[in-house]
């Protein structure tokens, strides 16, 4: 389980970067970047990071499932991905 407070701030940075899309879109597509650099830092989509749902891990991510692999392992394993069973052949 990753620390509370790494999933508190990428909690915090996924409200900011909701916060200004709307603001964000319209400053890029008028041209202005100095309103952009005005913007807070952590409103950027770049900046947010892809982790677990269940434990918060960072590394070993899967973009589709949105679990890290040792968790989608053990999903699997028990059945609790719908669509999903163990290779065999």
């Amino acid at each position: 389980m990753a620390k509370t407070s790494q999933l508190a701030r990428l909690a915090k940075k996924e409200r900011l970067v909701k916060k200004y899309a709307a603001k964000r879109a319209a400053l890029k597509l008028s041209g202005d970047s100095e309103g952009l650099q005005k913007l807070p830092r952590n409103s950027s989509p770049v900046r947010l990071k892809n982790r677990c749902t269940v434990t918060g891990r960072s590394r070993g991510y899967m973009r589709v499932f949105g679990l890290s692999r040792i968790q989608f392992r053990e999903m699997a394993r028990e059945g609790k991905i719908p669509g999903v069973k163990k290779a065999s052949w």
